[in-house]
């Protein structure tokens, strides 16, 4: 694995830094704007063979490898949930091995993660499953690490849809930009599918590339995993009725809760959730320097010994700010998609209940777009995620004509 650290600016400039030589900087460049690309530093360089060894460890499936491929880690700009400027990373995938011609895009969003250096700009771990898989069936792929994880700045906004989706947008803009500089254009047409929380930010995102939020990408198809599309009539409600097991109850919770609380005035004072000694501590272990088996260390086994009993109420029975906190993700299958649409999720899953996807496809119905769901059965969550992964690389085939 080799890496390089670049500047944006030139495309001369970029590739004689991607081979070690820096470029100007940023700053002299010209004015800032959402999704300028700062830099680029090659994170790996892969053989199919390394490919499909990676993908057998996770056991996925590898009957769609074709090419190697090369990754870099991307950083550029774009804004807060407040909109002040900030930066954030990600990885840019690309095919190697003789792939020619432009390259259509995938935008790939990640599930829940607590450690920063999980995400997948950092770590060749879990998070570059589908990255890997997309970019080595031919695709270049954008798999943004969102605000506040991998090199990015500050704390992670979980589960702030909007701010989710402006930074997936913004690295749709910067990786346009890289990908031209690397002698690999784009050509506009973007595939949207993300996993769990990203599964969301899939739709959310497809939404605004569909209502033309940049004139220069195109939205082709849809086809996110497992996402908590319906946190108020389904994921909450799952989390205290047993249809979500306890440890992600326990660790779901307690992250949205500190992190929406940045973003809603659902309490002042954690000890009006957080029952002790637990108050003193939860905000804390959410710094993104936590690793999950660190914050599952710190806090009890279930949600009810988490918050205190008139929280618990307010919980099951939602209103004001914590409603609000709730509604404003709610909204991410209420439009009608001009594309191809699949969902994907799993019976079996106890992370995100099956619930959440059969009520996107409700919300979609309901504007007049069938979307199919494909239930992968008795798997757990990450299950249904491994076994729809190589299926969308298939589907996003057949939309583009290259099965």
């Amino acid at each position: 694995m080799t890496k390089s650290h670049v500047r944006a600016g030139a495309a001369t400039a970029l590739l004689a830094a991607v081979v070690g030589v820096a470029a100007a900087p940023a700053q002299a460049q010209g004015a800032h704007s959402r999704g300028d690309l700062l830099s680029v530093t090659r994170v790996a360089d892969l053989t199919p063979a390394h490919i499909s060894a990676f993908l057998k460890a996770q056991d996925v499936d590898t009957a769609g490898v074709r090419y190697g491929v090369r990754a870099y880690r991307i950083t550029y700009r774009t804004i807060t949930p407040q909109g002040r400027p900030t930066t954030a990373t990600g990885l840019l995938a690309l095919p190697a091995d003789g792939r020619r011609g432009p390259l259509d895009l995938v935008a790939d969003t990640h599930g829940t993660m607590v450690d920063r250096d999980y995400a997948p700009s950092a770590a060749e771990d879990s998070g570059r499953i589908s990255p890997y898989l997309h970019a080595s069936a031919g695709r270049a792929v954008a798999a943004p690490d969102y605000l506040g994880l991998g090199k990015g700045p500050g704390r992670h906004p979980y589960m702030d849809t909007a701010s989710s989706v402006s930074a997936s947008l913004d690295m749709l803009r910067a990786t346009r930009t890289a990908a031209r500089e690397l002698g690999r254009p784009l050509t506009g047409d973007v595939y949207g599918t993300g996993f769990s929380q990203g599964g969301q930010v899939a739709m959310a995102l497809g939404k605004a590339l569909s209502q033309g939020t940049d004139a220069h990408f195109r939205l082709k198809a849809l086809a996110p995993v497992s996402g908590p599309y319906d946190i108020a009539g389904e994921e909450m409600p799952a989390l205290f009725d047993g249809r979500v097991n306890d440890t992600s109850s326990v660790l779901y919770l307690s992250y949205w809760l500190t992190a929406q609380n940045r973003l809603h005035p659902i309490y002042k004072d954690a000890g009006e959730v957080f029952r002790q000694p637990y108050a003193q501590v939860v905000d804390q272990l959410f710094d993104g320097r936590h690793t999950t088996e660190e914050v599952l260390g710190a806090l009890p086994g279930t949600a009810k010994e988490m918050v205190t009993p008139g929280f618990y109420e307010r919980l099951r029975h939602p209103s004001g700010a914590l409603l609000d906190a709730m509604r404003d993700n709610d909204r991410t299958c209420d439009w009608k998609p001009a594309v191809p649409v699949r969902l994907y999720s799993a019976a079996g899953d106890t992370d995100v209940p099956i619930a959440n996807t059969l009520s996107c496809a409700r919300q979609l119905a309901a504007h007049g777009k069938k979307a199919p769901v494909v239930d992968q059965g008795a798997v757990d969550h990450s299950g249904a995620f491994r076994k729809s992964a190589p299926q969308i690389v298939r589907l996003f085939d057949s939309v583009a004509g290259t099965a």
